[in-house]
């Protein structure tokens, strides 16, 4: 080999070699570049990761926070519950007694009436009715046949072969009231020449007037059946004949009751005296445009009522409890304790259940009531709560206290 084929591969070589190292050099600067950007997506990636541990930190707190005000919503929603609950209770679906019932808010309907399953009208196996037919009606009018209706031919003279009978009752159109005039006598004396007059009935107090019996139907379409003044007015015309004023109708009841205090509450008071068990209660109601109480005293077929206060002169005024000696039903309220009743049972506290049996009894809380409260004051004695019972029950529980 001669010296310039060496000195060609040396420059070969070299050549090679600035090659290789220029390739080096972009590829080094290629990995710096990426390693740039490697570095700054690390960063940005990084920033993102403390960016994402921010929120999960908030988010954390947020549900921290939800949590904490979910509770206190059903804390709440717990507290409105029984404020609801408290603002509904009455004497009705509590223990509290009637006399804390508000006399402004009108009670929801509670009927104590329960479905038979029975369909309305007659049952299966009732004994039907027929409209009987009456023996001597006011009118009798006889429909004959005039004429054959196959020929023709005249019936005048031909046999009966059968009388059917049909009837219909209806209603006569009212009579016109009946006028009974009293013509009052005035004579003078032919000795001393003074004059004499004839002296009124009593049932005549005025020139012209309505009888009882006006009266009396009067009293029962307003007191007896609830009609307003106008309607009642309407049917003493339509039905009786006899046209009244509103004004008279509007003054019926009051004229009632007067009858009723004069002649007909002295008895009552008095059987009442005479019962053996009689309950006593007392409420708030409104009464001639103001607060007043309703006292009540009352056994299984007679009930007396009256309006006032509520102090032991008030319970007295009903003219019942003073002097009464059997045994009264009646809650915890002192204006009772002056009385000097033989025993006395109290139903501390109108336990719902009683209430509810009470009320379910009829209109008046009478003594077939009274073996449910003893009853439910036996149950509740045996069940270990002694608490609920007063030593004025004690006598109607087996023991043999007397009322204080």
């Amino acid at each position: 080999m001669s010296l310039s084929d060496g000195d060609g591969s040396a420059w070969e070589l070299s050549a090679q070699v600035e090659q290789l190292r220029t390739a080096n050099a972009g590829l080094r600067e290629v990995i710096n570049g990426q390693m740039t950007q490697l570095e700054a997506q690390r960063a940005l990636l990084e920033t993102r990761s403390m960016q994402l541990e921010v929120q999960v930190g908030r988010l954390h707190a947020q549900a921290g926070q939800l949590e904490a005000q979910a509770g206190q919503l059903q804390v709440q929603a717990g507290r409105i519950a029984e404020l609801e609950r408290r603002l509904g209770s009455d004497s009705t679906t509590s223990n509290k007694p009637p006399s804390s019932d508000s006399p402004y808010r009108k009670p929801a309907p509670r009927s104590a009436r329960r479905s038979s399953g029975r369909r309305p009208g007659k049952q299966p196996g009732a004994p039907g009715t027929t409209m009987p037919l009456v023996e001597d009606p006011d009118e009798v009018v006889i429909l004959d046949p005039g004429c054959c209706g196959d020929c023709g031919a005249d019936l005048g003279g031909a046999p009966v072969a059968a009388v059917q009978r049909w009837q219909v009752t209806d209603i006569a159109p009212p009579p016109p009231p009946r006028v009974t005039e009293y013509q009052l006598i005035t004579r003078v004396c032919p000795g001393c020449a003074g004059s004499t007059g004839a002296s009124a009935p009593a049932l005549a107090l005025a020139r012209a007037q309505y009888g009882p019996g006006i009266l009396a139907r009067a009293a029962e379409l307003l007191c007896g059946h609830y009609l307003p003044v106008g309607r009642a007015t309407a049917l003493m015309g339509s039905l009786l004949g006899v046209s009244v004023s509103t004004g008279f109708m509007a003054g019926v009841r009051g004229r009632a009751a007067l009858l009723l205090e004069a002649a007909f509450l002295p008895r009552v008071r008095e059987l009442l005296r005479q019962v053996g068990v009689l309950h006593v209660d007392e409420t708030p109601a409104r009464a001639a445009g103001g607060l007043a109480y309703v006292h009540v005293a009352c056994s299984d077929h007679l009930t007396v009522m009256h309006t006032g206060g509520r102090s032991s002169a008030d319970i007295d005024a009903g003219q019942v409890l003073p002097g009464y000696t059997g045994t009264i039903v009646r809650d915890g309220y002192t204006g009772y304790t002056h009385l000097i009743a033989r025993r006395v049972l109290r139903n501390r506290g109108h336990p719902p259940p009683v209430a509810a049996r009470l009320a379910s009894s009829g209109p008046a809380c009478s003594s077939r009531s009274t073996p449910v409260v003893l009853r439910y004051y036996r149950e509740r004695r045996t069940a270990g709560h002694d608490s609920t019972l007063s030593p004025l029950s004690a006598a109607w529980t087996g023991d043999e206290e007397p009322a204080g």
